[in-house]
């Protein structure tokens, strides 16, 4: 009944009333919801402790401000302490060329002096046209990715069109500055192609959005941003392009310890993105050892 009302479809004999439509019922349930694009807040219930039904956000903890609270948090969580400080680490970059736009990134995750997993998927299409580049803790990386991928899609069912690239980083930068100085540890950088044109905006926790041609976050983005700034140029092909993508993961990965295994790489044009095949760092640094012994024997 949900995706029913949202498409504004006929109503049924036993679809319930989301919206009210009475004066007489609570104001509340009429006020501006700024989450949802201005549509009127949809009613409450007592099983998610008052939160609207259509944007769930997880809790605050305690400690924070009451000025930071996000506007539908309810009922706050405790903080959870960790027994020892983890070190977060990746190498995840971005950049624009002549031919779309390059989003690349590692595929080790470090918890600390250890590797958690050397398979983990750093990049997430959202949609055909969008992908989004994650970095800090892996756990609110997925989370938000899953409620920005949600938002995106009601607004497309809302208004039979796909939400603009600014304005999801827009509505992702608005949905957690309520979290600045808070535990939640996000950096995502949104891929994509939007009415004729590439997109790269990078959105942190802390509610920050900025946009560029190229970026690299993560504790092997200087190392990455070393190779990109010697070889990028608007004039790339493809093939360029790729290869030095590839190089700079693979030279951040070979500086930093927190990045490593495998590298990720999507192509996003007009006709939406594009995965390559994930390849095996290995790999680039035996090309690369033949290229040094190739130059010495010139």
């Amino acid at each position: 009944m949900a995706l029913e009302d949202i498409c504004s479809s006929g109503k049924t004999a036993g679809s319930q009333k989301w919206y009210s439509t009475s004066p007489l019922e609570d104001l509340s349930d009429c006020m501006t919801d700024y989450y949802n694009f201005g549509l009127r807040r949809p009613k409450t219930s007592k099983r998610n402790n008052g939160v609207p039904l259509q944007f769930f956000l997880p809790t605050l903890p305690v400690s924070t401000p009451s000025n930071h609270r996000p506007l539908l948090s309810s009922s706050p969580s405790e903080t959870v302490h960790r027994p020892f400080r983890l070190a977060h680490g990746t190498t995840t970059l971005g950049f624009i060329f002549q031919g779309g736009v390059i989003a690349a990134a590692d595929t080790r995750a470090s918890a600390g002096g250890l590797v958690a997993c050397p398979a983990v998927h750093k990049i997430t299409p959202i949609h055909s046209h969008l992908v989004v580049t994650s970095s800090g803790s892996g756990a609110d990386c997925m989370l938000w990715e899953r409620i920005l991928t949600r938002e995106i899609r009601l607004y497309q069912l809302r208004h039979r069109r796909r939400l603009p690239i600014h304005g999801a980083a827009k509505l992702l930068s608005f949905m957690l500055h309520p979290f600045k100085g808070t535990n939640v540890c996000v950096a995502l950088t949104l891929c994509g192609w939007d009415k004729e044109a590439s997109n790269l905006i990078y959105v942190c926790s802390d509610g920050a959005r900025l946009q560029g041609d190229v970026f690299s976050v993560g504790s092997g983005s200087p190392y990455a941003y070393g190779i990109l700034d010697r070889g990028l140029k608007d004039s790339l092909s493809k093939d360029e392009a790729v290869s030095l993508a590839r190089e700079a993961v693979f030279r951040a990965t070979h500086r930093d310890a927190y990045s490593g295994n495998n590298v990720d790489l999507y192509h996003i044009t007009a006709r939406g993105w594009e995965k390559r095949e994930r390849e095996d760092l290995k790999e680039e640094y035996y090309r690369d050892m033949k290229r040094k012994e190739h130059n010495v024997n010139e």
